[in-house]
């Protein structure tokens, strides 16, 4: 999904140092090319999501270590109940309990966390 595939960017972006504001001018390959350069590694763009993906999943078990539980992991009460109130999603509400679920399947989590099988994919097994 999109949205993993922006996360796992910015998990990146924010782990170079660099301005989130950056991704509004740069892509994947520019970070990968500033990555390479500054460190001397041989990251491709595929390299970079990963690591990426390792990152945002190290925060999410962090966050499960330091107390949250699968409720948690919701928008505040007024943007789930109330209706949007102009503009072209006028009356629409959340539809947060439909993608939620979606969202998850797309990062290989159960209940808002990672499952064991996606720790170990992402070599991340010692955290299981």
């Amino acid at each position: 999904s999109w949205t993993k595939i922006f996360q796992d960017l910015t998990a990146v972006i924010d782990s170079m140092g660099m301005c989130l504001f950056t991704s509004f001018a740069l892509n994947a390959e520019d970070y990968t090319n500033f990555l390479n350069a500054a460190t001397g590694t041989e990251h491709t763009v595929t390299s970079l999501l990963d690591t990426g993906e390792r990152i945002y999943n190290l925060e999410r078990i962090f966050n499960k270590r330091a107390g949250m539980k699968p409720e948690d992991d919701k928008l505040p009460k007024r943007l789930l109940k109330e209706s949007i109130v102009d503009g072209p999603s006028k009356g629409l509400k959340s539809k947060l309990d439909i993608m939620l679920p979606e969202y998850y399947k797309a990062r290989g989590w159960e209940n808002a966390f990672p499952t064991k099988e996606t720790l170990q994919k992402l070599g991340l097994e010692d955290l299981c």
